[in-house]
This record gives structure tokens, C-alpha cells and sequence, in this order.
């Protein structure tokens, strides 16, 4: 006999998608699923909201807790973007649902109810404690039981783990002994920037440049290149030729960043 998931199913499969990659220092469960209300925000600590297109646009967020939040903002590499953390878990949680999701931005957990439509649907995460949840409007769960019903889907893997309560993976790992930190970061992306110099111009000298126009930098020829992380020196090198592709061999790791 086939039989199709349900709405409060999808949210868990999704909830389940969001969770294998969502940064966590324990292994995370799906709990309860719960209609969405004006209150969803108040036990967390930070947001992050993201436009859906699928079947069914629409608006969804994911919310954590104080560990993540200050996880980030007290990184050695300097305070890192919540939005830019958990864009691989709204990533995860939109192709859950048939779709993509759209650039990631932070909100105050105060408005998340008024940011996703109503009615809408909750999916807590739970570690030892209240971890995380992701919110869905009901309309766009809908949209994906129409798309599994369309593709003549079964109950999918992802559900029936979320539905019997296993344990998902989840990125990090901690000795118990050990206080959170710096290894709660261990698997979120970050983007590098490789900088050869920089130099000031006059907006008039900007809008003069032409192609094969050359700018002087405030760096010698042959000088390393400074590696950043989120506007933060980290290191510096040569820049080298991997094939057709630019790379930098590192040759010194800044203090600040070494110490950490």
C-alpha cells in the first residue's frame, strides 16, 4: 500500500534536512512538530529568515539558541555573520521542499511570527536541551505534498527518521569535558579573501578607469599577499599557479590568529 507523507511530516523531514548540517556541539533530534504562534521566538536567542521558491513561495526561518549565537560572535576570527552560518541549513531545508532559498538575513527573534506567514508549522531541535527550530508557512508545506503526490512519492527516509525520533547528524563534535567554543564553528563555511594590496581613489578617478587602465597598489612586487577571514588577517603567502587557477602557498600565520 503507498501512502503519502503528511504536512506535519514534510516539516519534519525538513526540520531533519536542516539538522544534518546545522552547526551543534551534540548530535541533534527532531522533536516536536507544533502550530507556529506569535511567541515561537521567545525562547531563542537569534533568527534567520530566507525566501523560498518552490511550488509554493514563500518565507522560512530557522531559530537557535545563546550557544551558537555567541559561538559566532565571540570567534577568534572576529565576530562571523549569523545569516552566513546558517545559510547551509536554510539550503538544506528549502531542497527538503522541492525548492531554493534565497539570500539569508538575521532578524530579532521578537519578529520572526511577523516575517512567516500564518498559519505555520514548527519543527523544535533538541540537544540535552532546546536547540534550534524551523519554522514553515502551512501553504508551503502544502506545495510539497502536492509536488510528492504529482511524483507519485512514498514516505521518504528523511521522514521516517525524523517520525521515529533517531538521532541526526549534525556538524561539531565536543568532548564533554570540554567548554563550547571555537568547536561549534568547526563546520560552518566561511568566505576567504587573498588580498595583493590596496590603494585610494577619488570617485572622479574611479569613473575614469577604462579597461587596461593600471592601478598602483601600496605593496611592493614580490610582497606576501594577506589572507582574510571575515575582514580579519589570518596569514600571508605567495600567490602561485595551480593549473589555470590562482592559489597562495601560506608562509605565516598572523600572531592573533596562531594564539587562538
Amino acid at each position: 500500500m503507498t501512502t503519502m507523507n503528511t504536512a506535519a511530516e514534510i516539516a519534519l523531514a525538513a526540520a531533519a534536512a536542516g539538522a544534518a548540517v546545522l552547526p551543534s556541539n551534540e548530535p541533534l533530534t527532531v522533536g516536536t512538530v507544533a502550530e507556529g504562534d506569535p511567541q515561537v521566538g521567545a525562547s531563542f536567542a537569534g533568527a534567520v529568515i530566507a525566501d523560498l521558491e518552490a511550488a509554493v513561495s514563500g518565507r522560512i526561518a530557522v531559530l537557535v539558541g545563546p550557544e551558537l549565537v555567541a559561538a559566532l560572535a565571540d570567534s577568534p576570527l572576529g565576530g562571523l555573520d549569523l545569516a552566513a552560518a546558517l545559510q547551509p541549513t536554510l539550503d538544506a531545508v528549502a531542497a527538503s521542499l522541492h525548492g531554493r532559498i534565497g539570500a539569508a538575513r538575521e532578524v530579532g527573534t521578537d519578529l520572526v511570527a511577523r516575517e512567516v506567514a500564518s498559519p505555520s508549522t514548527v519543527v523544535f531541535l533538541h540537544t540535552t536541551s532546546l536547540a534550534a527550530a524551523v519554522l514553515v508557512p502551512d501553504n508551503v508545506l502544502a506545495g510539497a505534498m502536492n509536488v510528492d503526490a504529482a511524483a507519485g512519492a512514498n514516505g521518504s527516509p528523511a521522514v521516517e527518521a525524523a517520525v521515529s525520533g533517531n538521532v541526526l547528524s549534525s556538524v561539531g563534535t565536543l568532548d564533554p569535558q570540554r567548554t563550547p567554543g571555537i568547536e561549534l564553528l568547526h563546520g560552518v563555511d566561511m568566505e576567504v579573501t587573498v588580498e595583493i594590496g590596496r590603494t585610494r581613489m577619488t570617485v572622479r578617478d574611479l569613473l575614469d578607469l577604462t579597461p587596461g587602465a593600471v592601478l598602483e597598489l601600496d605593496r611592493a612586487a614580490g610582497s606576501p599577499a594577506d589572507l582574510l577571514v571575515n575582514g580579519r588577517l589570518i596569514a600571508r603567502g605567495e600567490v602561485v599557479v595551480i593549473d589555470e587557477d590562482f592559489g597562495l602557498r601560506i608562509t605565516e600565520i598572523a600572531v592573533d590568529a596562531a594564539a587562538s
